[in-house]
């Protein structure tokens, strides 16, 4: 059965379709990953077949704020809670949803890939983890191109001042390790004196003793001392830095 705009006691007017959707990102294979749901074949459904980011309705019994209902979804799709979710943006309008006027609200999380195994759920007929730039060439259901990529800018953007690939990784980490997945997300080498500079001066992460390196020898491995927030850097990463 179709949505549809409901009049509420003591409104006279009809109440617009409104939902969360969820941009949850994570590092595989070298490559930035976003998870999309494939939607059901069901020809009464919206865009059936299409791929789409994980989100739904709010659901008014449950979800007491916009946060809660995009958490919810984190734990439907993945199992876990997200150590990064940030809100994006809104997005709305007459003609996004043939089934009548919507808005949803959009969030962006970042998640270590390990230990996560994506979970279809009674809505979607297929989860997969997708290259982040391929999914945004794809014909996505409604507007989520558009959310997508916005939610690449602004990750992007906001790695060039802040520890934010920190949250991609499982702790601990080494910092060859952040570098690269730094290096990953960017799109673009880093040099290595600097980044380490920067990442030991920033006073976010804490030593948690050693552990295996990449190359099968011993590394000091770190954790954030704070998991609430990003750090901020005094200045962005230079694409000098990396001819340096």
């Amino acid at each position: 059965m179709k949505p549809s705009p409901k009049k509420q006691a003591g409104l006279n007017f009809p109440r617009p379709l409104v939902t969360v959707d969820v941009v949850i990102f994570t590092v595989l294979e070298d490559a930035l990953k976003v998870m999309l749901v494939r939607r059901p074949s069901n020809p009464d459904d919206p865009f059936p077949g299409r791929w789409a980011l994980p989100g739904g309705f709010i659901d008014v019994d449950r979800d007491a704020s916009l946060l809660d209902c995009a958490l919810r979804k984190l734990r439907e799709k993945t199992g876990v809670a997200a150590p990064y979710l940030e809100q994006l943006g809104s997005w709305g309008g007459a003609h996004r949803d043939p089934r009548g006027w919507s808005a949803t609200h959009a969030f962006f999380a970042l998640m270590p890939a390990r230990d996560l195994v994506p979970d279809q759920g009674v809505n979607a007929a297929q989860v997969e983890w997708m290259d982040a730039a391929a999914a945004g060439r794809k014909r996505l259901a409604f507007d989520h191109a558009e959310i997508l990529a916005s939610a690449i800018a602004r990750l992007r953007s906001k790695v060039e001042y802040t520890s934010l690939p920190a949250f991609l990784l499982n702790e601990p980490f080494t910092l060859p390790q952040l570098q690269h997945t730094y290096e990953v997300v960017l799109g673009r080498a880093v040099d290595k004196s600097a980044f380490r500079k920067r990442m030991l001066d920033g006073g976010f992460m804490e030593e948690a003793g050693m552990v295996e390196g990449a190359s099968g020898r011993p590394a000091m491995g770190y954790r954030l001392r704070d998991r609430s927030q990003a750090a901020l850097f005094p200045r962005t990463f230079s694409p000098r830095d990396a001819e340096a």
